[in-house]
């Protein structure tokens, strides 16, 4: 099973790492999480340079792709050789997109009627681009689940786990990763956002 995180240059550290970390806490033979990017290196919007563990190629085979954010989405977007190395389909993958994410997954042609959450500088761009964006932190329809605001990529990593692995491994994860003492009502109040959609 191998989940990509698309990562782009200017990315949002939240999001990408975030999701890896709690991603990563399956601890299942086969069980692949990295970051995809289209060049060996990325640098974030603070300056954390990643190098990529997986190729643009790569990640239009993985089983699950979640498209993350950055300053420079809307360059991604317009970049049609970097757009048509991604080859997405929601017939044969989960695919997930967090905050300006949601706009590359718009782009690209796969949020036709579904709606979609996304962050609040990216919603015009999104509603621009023909697609309803919902004033809330997670959605999912099918295969396709967008997030809005850094940490809700908690929910979207949440879902992927739970469709890939069950709700028990999904508890389990956010489990590990919660604030000591608030362990059950974080897990709690984050399956509440994710159970309506699986």
């Amino acid at each position: 099973m191998h989940i990509a995180i698309l990562t782009f240059e200017g990315f949002n550290e939240l999001d990408s790492l975030i999701a890896l970390g709690i991603l990563n806490r399956v601890k299942k033979p086969g069980w692949r999480v990295s970051i995809a990017s289209p060049t060996r290196h990325v640098r974030s919007m603070n300056g954390v340079v990643l190098e990529a563990q997986a190729s643009l190629r790569e990640a239009s085979a993985a089983d699950a792709v979640i498209v993350g954010s950055g300053l420079l989405t809307r360059e991604v977007v317009a970049d049609r050789a970097l757009m048509a190395q991604l080859q997405l389909d929601p017939s044969r993958q989960l695919l997930g997109a967090q905050c300006s994410g949601t706009l590359v997954l718009a782009k690209l042609g796969l949020l036709e009627g579904v709606p979609a959450c996304t962050d609040l500088t990216t919603k015009p761009w999104v509603l621009e681009a023909d697609v309803a964006v919902l004033n809330q932190a997670f959605v999912a329809e099918g295969n396709i689940a967008t997030a809005g605001g850094c940490l809700a990529s908690q929910y979207l990593a949440a879902w992927m786990i739970a469709r890939l692995e069950g709700t028990e491994a999904a508890r389990a994860a956010l489990h590990y990763v919660a604030p000591v003492g608030e362990k059950e009502d974080y897990v709690a109040r984050a399956m509440r956002h994710v159970t309506p959609y699986l």
